[in-house]
């Protein structure tokens, strides 16, 4: 993945891809889903996307994963929540009530980070990724969580 690419983008302010709502179309499945309150689910790729307070604010824990500090930085600002910060193999890590979000690379994340998830919410980080990249994102990324989790990919 470029990386530098998506850092500049953010720097840019050209974030076109970020919603000013949550996704219409997360609000009207995800019930249908049947995930339980409570449930630790992924959002990788995840921006400073509103799909993330949403998730919280139904009983789950999230986990977003983000390689931009300024996405970050902007999601927990934009909320008004100061989160706590500590470093781990994974990345940095932001912790603020049930959402943690992880500024590092979807692709290098160790499996004992998500271990823990059973579900994954993925709005579009398949589709934001060049074709040469995408089954080398859903060999590496979901290979490593925890079999028979809920997992969709709800479009925008």
């Amino acid at each position: 993945m470029d990386a530098d690419f998506w850092q500049q983008r953010w720097r840019q302010g050209r974030i076109g891809f970020h919603q000013d709502r949550p996704t219409p179309l997360l609000e009207q499945y995800w019930d249908a889903i049947g995930v339980p309150a409570g449930t630790r689910v992924l959002v990788p790729l995840c921006g400073k996307s509103l799909d993330l307070a949403w998730l919280a604010a139904r009983g789950h824990h999230v986990l977003g994963v983000e390689l931009s500090r300024l996405a970050v930085e902007q999601f927990f600002a934009e909320h008004a929540l100061t989160p706590s910060v500590h470093e781990s193999a994974n990345g940095r890590h932001y912790v603020s009530g049930a959402i943690e979000i992880v500024e590092g690379d979807a692709f290098t994340l160790e499996p004992a980070l998500l271990a823990g998830c059973d579900a994954v919410y993925d709005r579009a980080a398949l589709i934001a990724l060049p074709a040469a990249l995408r089954r080398t994102y859903r060999d590496t990324v979901y290979s490593r969580l925890p079999p028979g989790l809920y997992a969709t990919t709800i479009g925008s």
